[in-house]
């Protein structure tokens, strides 16, 4: 029962979308199609957050308290790298800002970086970008750094 109930609801929904897909010019027809929509509430705040900080975190918890391994993770390698001024959103705080953060940069994970405005990445990306030293290289030319700080040796 339950999957003849998802596939009448899938389908009605796929219908409806393709009619109102019609209607529309094609570029938006697809955005439309394929995204969810983020509320206007929580598009104010996380672009306020990106353009206002030079580095944001979009976590689970805070700099000072993550709530999930990924989102420490993140932490401890910014601040092995000397970084100090870390802004970190709470995504737990509010579901529209946790649902919405993975909308806006089209990344599905969270904690998600910005620097200076640009979405770096998720904790995948940091500790890459760690191993190989482009972070080092990244917070230095965003002058988050300064040239001669080098990031602590691993233990």
């Amino acid at each position: 029962m339950f999957r003849s109930i998802l596939k009448n609801t899938v389908q009605r929904t796929s219908v409806q979308s393709t009619q109102l897909a019609q209607r529309l010019p094609s570029t938006t027809a697809h955005c439309l199609v394929a995204r969810r929509f983020i509320s206007d509430h929580a598009k104010s705040l996380i672009d306020n957050a990106v353009k206002q900080n030079a580095l944001v975190v979009f976590m689970k918890g805070t700099p000072d308290e993550p709530m999930c391994g990924f989102s420490r993770a993140v932490i401890q390698i910014l601040q092995m790298h000397g970084v100090d001024e870390i802004t970190g959103v709470d995504c737990l705080q509010d579901p529209e800002v946790r649902e919405g953060i993975k909308e806006y940069t089209d990344w599905p994970t969270i904690p998600q970086v910005y620097v200076k405005g640009e979405f770096i990445g998720g904790c995948d990306v940091m500790v890459q970008m760690h191993q190989s030293g482009e972070l080092h290289e990244l917070l230095v030319k965003e002058k988050l750094l300064d040239e001669e700080t080098n990031p602590e040796p691993e233990k």
